[in-house]
């Protein structure tokens, strides 16, 4: 890619990343273009869908908490590491406004650009969940699907004006059936 062609594309990523933050994964591709100052058949160019531009976007955040995952299954207990990981998932899941749904139906479609990334964050999570069984912290009828299926409702939680006061203590009440015994008493209700 040329210097000015990569140049124009972080630039239309960091304009749709303040433009998707406000409005949610609906956010105008007409909008993200005009603020841009770029026309719409050279956004299109760049991210031929509006998937296409949330898989860039969401897939470093993704990425990241892939190897945040890494970094808490080497350094904190097996229930701290999932709980703080789950934490972080449903605050990324939260900053894009509906991405939720995407989320949820790009997980099951591989021909999804946003497969591959959601995947990606499902089997880090499972790797600290099943880490969190082993030891004993965490229930054993859980598996990674249904894990990632509980990020995407406490994100979603976040999303609805009317639960949104709600979605510290639901993130707590969450943490606390998916951990056993005494690891299910340390959940707080700091905000995700």
């Amino acid at each position: 890619m040329r210097a000015d062609a990569r140049k124009n594309r972080e630039h239309l990523l960091a304009v749709a990343r303040v433009v998707v933050a406000e409005q949610g994964a609906d956010a105008s591709l007409r909008d993200i273009a005009r603020r841009a100052d770029v026309s719409l058949p050279t956004l299109y160019r760049h991210f031929p869908t509006r998937e296409a531009l949330l898989d860039v976007l969401l897939r470093e955040s993704f990425d990241e908490l892939a190897g945040r995952a890494v970094e808490l299954e080497a350094s904190d207990s097996p229930e701290d590491a999932l709980v703080t990981w789950l934490r972080d998932c449903v605050a990324v899941a939260r900053e894009y406004r509906g991405v939720t749904e995407l989320m949820a139906a790009a997980i099951e479609d591989t021909g999804s650009a946003l497969h591959a990334s959601c995947v990606t964050m499902r089997a880090a999570g499972t790797r600290l969940l099943t880490r969190a069984q082993a030891e004993g912290a965490a229930r054993a009828d859980l598996d990674g699907r249904e894990l990632f299926a509980l990020i995407a409702a406490l994100a979603w939680l976040g999303d609805q004006d009317s639960f949104a006061p709600l979605a510290d203590h639901l993130f707590a009440v969450v943490a606390s059936a998916i951990l056993t015994g005494q690891a299910s008493r340390g959940v707080s209700e700091d905000r995700p």
